[in-house]
């Protein structure tokens, strides 16, 4: 039998990304978001949820672009600073030793040293409640050569990226690999 939990945020597994934009002044800023998810394949989108008092709200609002940076699992304790600090006060690059890159696709950074990197325009905004919608188009994929697979896509084994278990607040790793889908299901 199941056990009601009641009206919650809990779905596994919630991502834990780290979004990419500049302020007005042009200065770069990172902050952890786990509200986010694809939204359409054609054109591939992406959406994030961001409150309204956050300050990556305010550059969205102004810039009109953003990066979705996967951090791999030895960048976990820079991801959970990300979510602690706010970019109005701190450098959060130089505080956690990482490297702004200026993306050549949209107006937002993102970090040289995690392994996958989505490039987005912000082409519909949402609010929902406490939190705003953002629909970013994904205009280009980049990813370390050190995390492609044989048939040049990033390999989930080798990105490492971090999964967050919401309510809890807890990280995790990307567990084993089952089966090819599209394949295992075949003969059910």
């Amino acid at each position: 039998m199941k056990k009601s939990l009641g009206a919650r945020t809990f779905v596994l597994p919630t991502p834990a990304w780290v979004v990419g934009t500049y302020d007005k002044q042009g200065k770069p800023n990172l902050m952890t978001a786990a509200w986010g998810g694809i939204c359409c394949s054609k054109p591939p989108c992406i959406g994030i949820s961001l409150r309204k008092a956050t300050y990556t709200y305010s550059n969205l609002m102004e810039r009109k672009a953003f990066t979705v940076n996967v951090p791999s699992e030895n960048h976990v304790k820079a991801v959970d600073f990300f979510g602690i600090v706010t970019g109005r006060d701190v450098d959060k690059f130089a505080a956690a030793g990482l490297t702004p890159i200026r993306s050549d696709v949209v107006d937002a950074p993102y970090v040289k040293e995690f392994p996958l990197v989505l490039e987005c325009k912000v082409i519909h905004t949402n609010e929902i409640g406490l939190h705003t919608h953002f629909v970013g188009e994904i205009l280009d994929v980049k990813a370390d050569e050190s995390v492609l697979g044989t048939e040049g896509f990033p390999n989930v084994e080798k990105v490492k990226p971090i999964i967050y278990c919401p309510d809890v607040r807890t990280y995790h790793a990307v567990g084993k690999y089952l089966g090819q889908a599209f394949s295992i299901g075949k003969n059910m």
